[in-house]
């Protein structure tokens, strides 16, 4: 694994530390991000892209495709990819979030939910921007 894809990881390992019930593993040779068991990103192989579940790619690929695209491999798949070394920061918590929410239980999002402030973003921990 080259430099920036141990930078690109541990930039979506502290996006997702907060997240409950987040395990982390490996998917096809490269780190898989999971709530129970059910995997949300995960790194290409290449190192430099983040495949994410979503039920909103087209909006995300409209609005962006330098950073948000597909291959013919996730057609029928509800995931895009996303070119880590060109997504801004907050895009990329924005779409980790949504992603841990398509997969987890109620009983986790009820938790992270709870463990927000008044700003919408949760209480332990900084994030950055």
């Amino acid at each position: 694994m080259h430099i920036d894809a141990l930078v690109y990881i541990d930039r979506v390992r502290a996006l997702v530390k907060p997240l409950p019930g987040i395990g982390e593993g490996i998917c096809y040779g490269t780190p898989g991000f999971y709530v129970q068991k059910k995997l949300f990103a995960r790194l290409k192989e290449d190192g430099e892209t983040l495949v994410v579940y979503t039920q909103e790619r087209e909006k995300w690929m409209k609005a962006t495709p330098a950073v948000y695209y597909i291959t013919d491999h996730y057609l029928n798949y509800p995931c895009m990819l996303v070119r880590l070394g060109k997504v801004r920061q907050k895009e990329l918590e924005t779409l980790l979030i949504a992603a841990w929410r398509m997969r987890a239980t109620k009983g986790l999002i009820a938790e992270y939910d709870a463990g927000k402030g008044a700003s919408g973003k949760r209480s332990s921990g900084p994030h950055k921007k």
